[in-house]
């Protein structure tokens, strides 16, 4: 996975952490996506939280890289947003 093709790939079970975005409360998130919808990503850290995907940055663990991902890039359902890898 790179930088350009993370959003063509599966979220769920990733470990992500939340590194900029406007409201404070989302601010250093860290854990397990658990969830996507159109809109926000469930991940399950000390808690179950609900963001936002159009106001955060979030960098994503795989292996040992960390990819950082404008969640803006990420906005969609997750079947449609896969099916649009093979009609690139």
């Amino acid at each position: 996975m790179t930088p350009k093709n993370i959003v063509w790939h599966e979220l769920i079970g990733l470990k992500a952490k939340i590194i900029k975005s406007p409201h404070q409360g989302f601010m250093h998130i860290e854990g397990v996506v658990i969830d996507e919808t159109k809109n926000t990503l469930k991940i399950l850290g000390d808690k179950l939280y609900t963001v936002p995907k159009d106001q955060v940055e979030i960098a994503f663990e795989v292996g040992d890289k960390e990819i950082m991902v404008d969640g803006k890039e990420l906005i969609g359902r997750p079947e449609m947003r896969l099916k649009k890898r093979w009609r690139k």
